[in-house]
C-alpha cells in the first residue's frame, strides 16, 4: 500500500510549531503549495491541542476557520487532495463536510455521539485517536501498565462505537505525545504493526514533537530529521498515513524508503 502524506495547516496563533500557523489570507497559497508538493491529504485545524492548551467554543472555532473551509469549497481543492478537519466540534465538522471535506480527525476518539452522527450524516471517514486525559492535563505524569494493550483496548471500544453509528471507514492513530511519556511513545512506534490486526489504515503523527527533544535536545524548528526517523520507522512497522508539517521532505523520504524496501 502506498504511504499517504497528510499535510498540517493550523488556523490558530498558538500551535506549537510556528511555521505551521497560517492566517486565513495565506490559506489558499499554502494549500496549493502542499498539493504541488505531493500531499495526498491536508488536515486543517483551528484549535491547538498542544499540552496545556485550552479549548474554545464551537462558535469561535467555526468563526476562526470558516473562510478557509469556504476557500476549499470555492476552489474545489477537494478534487486534488482529501481534506480532513482536526476538530471534535459537531458544528464545525458539519460545516467542513458540507465544503467537501471527507475526514473527521477527532483527537477525542469519537467521545461525543454528535460527532458520530455528523460523520454518518455525511458518510465521512473518521480518524480515531487515543489520548489519555485532555490537552490541558494530558502530560501530567501519565502512567500505563501496558501502553500498547491500553491503546488496543481503546481502539476496540471506539471501533465498536463507530460501527454502532453505521461508520465503517475508519483510520486509527495511537496519539504519539497525547498523554504519553517518551518510553510510551517509543513502545507504540516499535509496535505500531500490532494495531494492523484491526484491518484499518494506521496514521502516525509525531511531527516535530517534544519526544525528539528528549532524545536529542533541539528547538521545534530543528526537529525535521528526528521527525523523518520516527515516521519512516512507523511506516516500516505498518503505518500507511503520515501526518506532517513538512510535506515536500516527507514525500521524498518516504518514496525513497518505499523503493528500497
Amino acid at each position: 500500500m502506498k504511504t499517504k502524506i497528510m499535510g498540517i495547516l493550523n488556523i490558530n496563533s498558538d500551535s506549537f510549531f510556528e511555521d505551521s500557523r497560517i492566517t486565513t489570507d495565506e490559506a489558499e497559497q499554502k494549500i496549493v503549495q502542499m498539493i504541488n508538493n505531493g500531499a495526498d491529504m491536508i488536515d486543517i485545524g483551528a484549535l491547538s491541542s498542544r499540552p496545556g492548551s485550552e479549548t474554545i467554543s464551537d462558535e469561535d472555532e467555526l468563526k476562526r476557520v470558516r473562510s478557509v473551509l469556504d476557500t476549499v469549497k470555492k476552489n474545489r481543492f477537494y478534487e486534488k487532495a482529501q481534506f480532513s478537519l482536526d476538530s471534535y466540534s459537531p458544528l464545525t465538522l458539519d460545516y467542513a463536510l458540507n465544503c467537501g471535506f471527507k475526514i473527521v480527525n477527532d483527537i477525542t476518539g469519537l467521545s461525543n455521539d454528535d460527532v458520530c452522527l455528523t460523520a454518518k450524516k455525511h458518510n465521512a471517514s473518521v480518524c480515531i485517536m487515543h489520548m489519555k486525559g485532555e490537552p490541558k492535563n494530558m502530560q501530567a505524569n501519565p502512567e500505563y501498565d501496558d501502553v500498547v494493550k491500553e491503546v488496543d483496548d481503546f481502539f476496540k471500544e471506539r471501533i465498536e462505537k463507530a460501527k454502532s453509528f453505521g461508520i465503517h471507514d475508519i483510520i486509527l492513530d495511537a496519539g504519539i505525545g497525547f498523554g504519553k511519556k517518551l518510553e510510551h511513545n517509543i513502545a507504540l512506534i516499535k509496535h505500531y504493526g500490532h494495531f494492523m490486526h484491526f484491518g484499518y489504515p494506521l496514521l502516525i503523527g509525531a511531527s516535530r514533537k517534544s519526544m525528539i527533544d528528549k532524545i536529542s535536545p533541539s528547538l521545534v524548528s530543528e526537529r525535521l530529521p528526528g521527525t523523518l526517523a520516527i515516521h519512516i520507522e512507523a511506516v516500516r512497522n505498518g503505518a500507511s498515513i503520515v501526518r506532517c508539517h513538512d510535506v515536500k521532505e516527507h514525500v521524498q523520504a518516504i518514496r525513497v524508503f518505499e523503493v528500497i524496501r
